[in-house]
């Protein structure tokens, strides 16, 4: 379990068939309870970086460490369980709003306790019971045809919180989002922050403007790192984006 801190150290990537690196020589941490941004144009290697994070990518080089404790084969099942994942698209399917929530979970085993905890961080709720003839109930349709982009949104948040994850990583979660919707996700965002180690790759910087510190990506390499405002007074390249 994450108590103090997340550290990457000396992490370096590529993919099979490349000669150039897509990440070089990464050292950072990321300390419990906090937010954390990555930023950088696309091909800087942020989603690489998550993806290695999370435990779907082996890096070539380096250590993953969380308080000391390198994350290897042996305990990388252990590790992902305190990892929830929020895409850029939600995949809904044609259930109940509960069982889209609690995805994987069978009926009979759903707690509903958990699913309403979830969808109030989540910021979902009252939706859910205003406006849905059925409440948690409700058939959201294949893909979750019959609610917003922005709905889906925070179902997906939902989904990733019904689990309690100590860590919650956001994929660009509101890129294809308009801003009055962004708005709502952020809302949500800002409920979880308070007690989750957030992990954010950024589309657009309204994405993490809120964060405590943010890695800023090029070429595989970090080139700054400090709170919105420090990089937008020393970095350049983090006013370009």
């Amino acid at each position: 379990n994450l108590k103090k801190q997340l550290e990457l150290k000396n992490i370096s990537f590529s993919y099979p068939g490349t000669q150039k690196p897509t990440l070089k020589n990464i050292n950072l941490e990321i300390k419990a309870n906090t937010s954390v941004g990555f930023a950088g144009m696309t091909g800087s290697g942020k989603t690489t970086l998550v993806n290695i994070i999370l435990g779907l990518l082996k890096p070539d080089t380096g250590l993953i460490l969380v308080d000391g404790i390198e994350i290897n084969d042996e305990n990388l099942l252990t590790w992902q369980r305190n990892l929830g994942y929020i895409p850029q698209d939600i995949n809904l399917y044609d259930d109940t709003v509960a069982q889209n929530i609690a995805f994987g979970v069978p009926k009979k085993d759903i707690s509903m306790d958990k699913v309403k905890e979830a969808a109030m961080i989540a910021n979902i709720h009252d939706f859910i019971k205003r406006e849905l003839p059925q409440d948690y109930e409700t058939i959201v349709g294949e893909k979750g045809i019959r609610l917003s982009g922005g709905q889906r949104q925070r179902i997906g948040i939902a989904r990733a919180l019904y689990h309690n994850p100590l860590i919650l990583v956001l994929d660009e979660a509101t890129s294809s989002l308009d801003s009055a919707t962004e708005n709502e996700v952020f809302k949500a965002i800002e409920n979880i922050a308070k007690k989750k180690t957030l992990i954010i790759i950024a589309h657009r910087l309204t994405t993490i403007e809120g964060c405590d510190i943010i890695y800023l990506l090029e070429n595989g390499n970090i080139i700054g790192s400090g709170n919105y405002h420090e990089l937008m007074d020393s970095s350049a390249q983090f006013k370009k984006l």
